[in-house]
């Protein structure tokens, strides 16, 4: 029995390594890429792509209206949608937390109704509906900019809440405690010791939501815009329509990546800091 044993323990092992098998699975992926990449460049005709999405002639058409006009009104949509998700995101995640029930059903169900619709869906009712509501000689101020803020900012408070609430929670309760201890009421220990440590520590997340937020707002031609008050997708593609060329929209897109990908950068520059500070 115990020769048998012997023989078998002697036996050569066959098969991968669990390091051979992860560089053969490298070599496989690379493989697979190298192979899209090569039957991209054979079967796709290049000067046709070239004519469609980055035809040159098509630039004096574009500028400056794609930066003066479009850039600057998605930037002024974005930044007055986050001010507001910002604040009541900050108000409904507190509610959230509340001793009071009341408080805190009338939290969840914001934040289960606003992440449930769709963004466009809020979009169209406050671009068409409200106005209905609201009579012919009233409406939101600063149109459509105050229809464009308040509908980003409904949408994104939703989550920001969330995200707030989270980080109020990861604030150790000694924290707290601390603060009652020192004679501070619950409402001034949330706002000069919890808020400040929980804010700092949902950085990297909100800054996540900026960047979506700047991409939602491309849904605002459900309100109506005028030339002046587009922003960059609409622009590029009623270019892209006039001219019968895709280019518009590729430098559009190119536009939205000169925002977001440093915006992205500066998020998991964040998280790592977190991380190293942790």
């Amino acid at each position: 029995m115990s020769d048998s044993a012997t023989e078998a323990g002697s036996l050569p092992r066959t098969g991968l390594t669990p390091r051979q098998r992860r560089n053969f699975g490298v070599g496989v992926q690379y493989a697979i890429l190298v192979l899209i990449v090569v039957v991209a460049a054979v079967a796709l005709d290049w000067q046709r792509f070239q004519e469609v999405f980055f035809n040159p002639s098509t630039f004096k058409f574009l500028f400056p209206d794609l930066i003066t006009i479009g850039l600057v009104n998605t930037m002024i949509y974005t930044c007055s949608g986050y001010v507001i998700g910002f604040f009541l995101g900050l108000l409904i995640a507190v509610m959230r937390l509340s001793a009071v029930r009341l408080n805190r059903w009338f939290a969840h169900g914001y934040i289960e109704l606003f992440r449930g619709l769709p963004a466009l869906l809020v979009f169209m009712l406050l671009g068409y509906g409200l106005p209905v509501v609201l009579g012919p000689d009233r409406q939101l101020p600063f149109p459509p900019y105050g229809t464009v803020a308040i509908a980003l900012g409904l949408v994104s408070a939703a989550y920001m809440a969330e995200t707030f609430r989270a980080g109020i929670q990861a604030v150790p309760k000694g924290q707290v405690e601390a603060a009652r201890s020192l004679g501070m009421s619950a409402t001034r220990a949330m706002v000069t010791v919890v808020l400040p440590q929980a804010i700092r520590i949902v950085i990297p997340p909100l800054t996540n939501e900026l960047i979506m937020l700047f991409k939602d707002s491309s849904l605002v031609f459900a309100v109506g815009l005028t030339a002046g008050t587009a922003e960059l997708a609409k622009i590029g593609n009623d270019l892209a329509t006039e001219h019968a060329n895709s280019t518009p929209i590729v430098l559009a897109g190119l536009s939205y990546l000169v925002i977001t990908l440093p915006l992205g950068f500066l998020v998991r520059r964040l998280e790592a800091r977190q991380a190293k500070a942790r």
